[in-house]
């Protein structure tokens, strides 16, 4: 019972690392990145879609990202998807084919800016791995009549050694982007 309620506090945190992980890709450093366009929703047929879905994204040269949509009637609506992304602040140009995004250059108080942003999302990250904490810790607690005080005592301490370690993880992911947008 106790291995149950840790094994599921194991997944639900590592997926919440992996999800931190993604996050933080949709942040752009100096680069292109057609992970930035991951989370971009387009209104195609009255129905927000995923850009991944509708295009292929291509990226030729490190500051340019070419969108070649699989539909070309989905063309305008893409265009003006990538458009209205906050914090991408793209040239964005379309010649009938294909959507051309071309990324300015970060200032260094964009880049600030930026950090401040994965931060945020760093610690709404490690906000939810604790809230899976405690939910499990009360997982715990509500077994302590059947399997024993000393059982669930080890329990919860494995729990924490668990929470430190996604936690760990989160800061070392977010000290890697961290180093990737500073780096000029």
């Amino acid at each position: 019972m106790i291995a149950d309620v840790i094994s599921d506090a194991r997944q639900r945190m590592s997926k919440t690392v992996e999800a931190a992980k993604d996050d933080f890709g949709t942040v752009r450093t100096g680069r292109a990145n057609p992970q930035l366009f991951q989370k971009i929703m387009v209104e195609y047929y009255g129905s927000p879609t995923p850009l991944a879905q509708l295009a292929s994204l291509q990226n030729p040269e490190a500051r340019v990202l070419l969108v070649t949509p699989y539909d070309k009637s989905a063309l305008k609506e893409i265009e003006k998807a990538i458009v209205n992304t906050p914090n991408l602040g793209a040239n964005v140009g379309n010649d009938g084919e294909i959507v051309r995004v071309t990324l300015p250059e970060l200032t260094e108080e964009r880049r600030r800016e930026f950090v401040k942003i994965v931060r945020g999302k760093g610690e709404d990250a490690k906000v939810a791995i604790r809230n899976i904490r405690r939910k499990a810790k009360d997982d715990l607690d509500a077994l302590k009549s059947e399997v024993g005080d000393d059982d669930v005592a080890r329990g919860e301490k494995e729990l924490e050694q668990l929470t430190k370690t996604h936690v760990d993880a989160v800061d070392e992911a977010l000290k890697r982007k961290e180093a990737e947008l500073l780096e000029v």
